[in-house]
């Protein structure tokens, strides 16, 4: 896999080209910047900037002018930023502008083709597909246990995706008996080649039994039948030396900045 070639077909079908990720949002465009507007429940934010390094002063002007459109709207909104996005100093006039950084993450992408897709799964265990809102329920407990908290707002989404039927996302849970130990899914981006892995937390007395893994390629087989050619994770750094004994490579980094109104 070339990286660079990669990952430019990334910058440019995933956040330059950026499509809806849900019902009831629309993707923008406005000037250098890709953003994607909601409702309070769903993920407000800018996708992609093309700003121009050697104008400070344009940039500073775009990322106000983001601050005041999601301000005037009432929505807390993220700035999806990668280490490779310009210019080089771009978290910081970000973080200047008010907004706050979460925790970096790799950014992960794998050839489907050079990935395993044997779901090896410990004793006890089986894959529940969530297909209805009781399967949504189960895949929260499991994020609730396994990130220590509720992530705000995904219930809601998925049931969207369920309710309208928009094929663009698939949902696992993993049981053990009838408990939920770790759930996952994947958001699939028609037309790009590309699909996203999501999620994928497991509960802290069943972790090292193979489950992260198990649902990695149970995610890439059903990918590679849908006729997909990558998969792309933002990876905690739990979760990145998984993926990497796995067959991902880390291309870039991305850091979310948050602003609240």
């Amino acid at each position: 896999m070339d990286h660079d070639e990669v990952l430019a077909l990334f910058d440019d079908r995933i956040r330059r080209n950026a499509r809806p990720d849900g019902p009831g949002v629309r993707v923008e465009r406005d000037s250098a910047v890709v953003r994607q507007v909601g409702g309070p429940g769903d993920w407000n934010g800018v996708v992609w900037s093309g700003l121009d390094e050697a104008a400070a002063d344009a940039a500073d002007a775009a990322i106000a002018e983001q601050v005041r459109h999601f301000t005037a709207l009432g929505l807390e909104f993220e700035w999806k930023a990668y280490s490779h996005d310009r210019p080089a100093d771009l978290g910081e006039r970000l973080r200047a502008a008010g907004f706050t950084p979460g925790p970096d993450e790799a950014l992960m992408i794998a050839r489907i083709a050079d990935l395993p897709t044997e779901v090896v799964l410990p004793e006890g265990v089986r894959l529940h597909a969530v297909t209805d809102p009781a399967g949504v329920d189960l895949m929260v407990e499991a994020h609730a246990q396994a990130f220590g908290a509720d992530l705000p707002g995904l219930r809601g989404r998925m049931l969207d995706h369920l309710r309208h039927g928009t094929g663009t996302v698939g949902m696992v849970v993993a049981l053990a008996g009838d408990r939920p130990v770790s759930a996952a899914r994947m958001e699939l981006n028609p037309g790009t080649g590309f699909a996203g892995l999501w999620g994928g937390g497991t509960v802290p007395d069943w972790r090292g039994r193979g489950i992260y893994r198990a649902l990695v390629a149970h995610r890439a087989r059903l990918a590679a039948d849908l006729g997909y050619h990558y998969l792309q994770v933002d990876a905690s750094e739990d979760s990145r030396p998984i993926l990497q004994r796995l067959g991902f490579a880390r291309l870039s980094t991305t850091t979310p900045y948050v602003y609240r109104p």
